[in-house]
């Protein structure tokens, strides 16, 4: 029902995740990052504790292969579960379950991991990770929204699409972007005008605002 990506931008160290599917609020449940740890994608028959789980597994410095077999052992029905994990060291480990919908599979490479299920077929992920290597050195939101766009010209999903999502850490405990479109006919297009949006008006002020460093941001204001 789902496909997305889940990447690390080897420039700044930024963790992101981005998603599109056929229900509504994809990016609610789906999407996890940690600023300096990693990401996780949970997917299909969605359980929200295998992003939540796996990114305090991640936390403790636990690989992401190690905690994807650790995550398996707390789920019974992982054979209905396709989720991913990404580390902070770039080591990516991915699951599709054997009862996840047709065309289901995953593509891993250094530092990025592509998923889906209920796909035209495997072409939709083949796009997504071109398109997304053949971005290198762009802005990692670039990357990904870009990438989204490429698997939705793909194909996509088989039952359409109603919800997209961007989400991405930078060294901050909140996120730099999180952009969700959660009931649209046209999730993708959204996405991109959304996109723009943020970069213009969004993203400069999150810029701005305070940090653990900087507690009073970097504004300029007095606080008296």
């Amino acid at each position: 029902m789902t496909f997305s990506l889940i990447a690390q931008c080897p420039n700044t160290g930024q963790f992101g995740v981005a998603a599109v599917t056929a229900v509504p609020a994809v990016g609610k449940l789906l999407t996890h990052a940690k600023a300096g740890v990693g990401a996780v994608a949970t997917q299909a028959r969605l359980n929200p504790y295998l992003g939540l789980d796996g990114i305090q597994l991640l936390s403790q410095g636990i690989a992401a292969g190690d905690a994807l077999d650790q995550l398996k052992l707390t789920d019974p029905c992982y054979e209905q579960r396709q989720f991913a994990l990404l580390d902070c060291k770039g080591r990516t480990a991915a699951w599709t379950g054997k009862q996840c919908l047709d065309w289901a599979g995953h593509r891993e490479g250094k530092g990025y991991c592509v998923q889906g299920n209920r796909l035209e077929g495997p072409e939709v992920l083949d796009a997504i990770e071109d398109c997304f290597l053949k971005s290198a050195g762009q802005p990692l939101s670039r990357r990904l929204i870009t990438a989204l766009g490429a698997g939705g010209e793909a194909g996509g999903d088989r039952e359409g699409a109603l919800s997209a999502t961007l989400y991405i850490v930078d060294r901050e405990e909140y996120p730099l972007w999180d952009i969700r479109v959660d009931e649209h006919s046209k999730p993708i297009e959204e996405l991109r005008r959304l996109y723009d949006v943020f970069e213009r008006n969004v993203v400069p002020h999150i810029r701005e605002m305070p940090t653990r460093a900087e507690p009073a941001g970097t504004r300029g204001e007095v606080c008296v």
